[in-house]
């Protein structure tokens, strides 16, 4: 399991035992379903404002294709990044 930020389960197990323990085993759910309530705002706010900037440069002639070979590059960079150290990690 990949977990972000490298937090391991212990750490994650101690993090709930502390919320629990802060905000009382009836409060998490509502807590839990507010911060996804906020990240779903968050992600369609995002969304909505990359759809107006695409249409924005569409409507003024800019071509976004630009971006979308930068994007590729930047993944091909990181594939052979990872080739290269997957080998150096794997002798250690």
């Amino acid at each position: 399991m990949n977990i972000p930020f490298f937090i391991s389960g212990a750490e994650i197990g101690f993090i709930v035992f502390i919320i629990v323990m802060v905000f009382g085993a009836d409060k998490v759910p509502d807590i839990a379903r507010g911060l996804g309530k906020g990240m779903r705002t968050l992600k369609d706010a995002t969304n909505d404002i990359k759809t107006e900037i695409t249409k924005s440069a569409d409507k003024q002639g800019i071509n976004t294709d630009i971006a979308k070979d930068v994007k590729k590059e930047i993944d091909d960079a990181k594939k052979h990044i990872n080739e290269i150290t997957g080998s150096v990690k794997r002798n250690l």
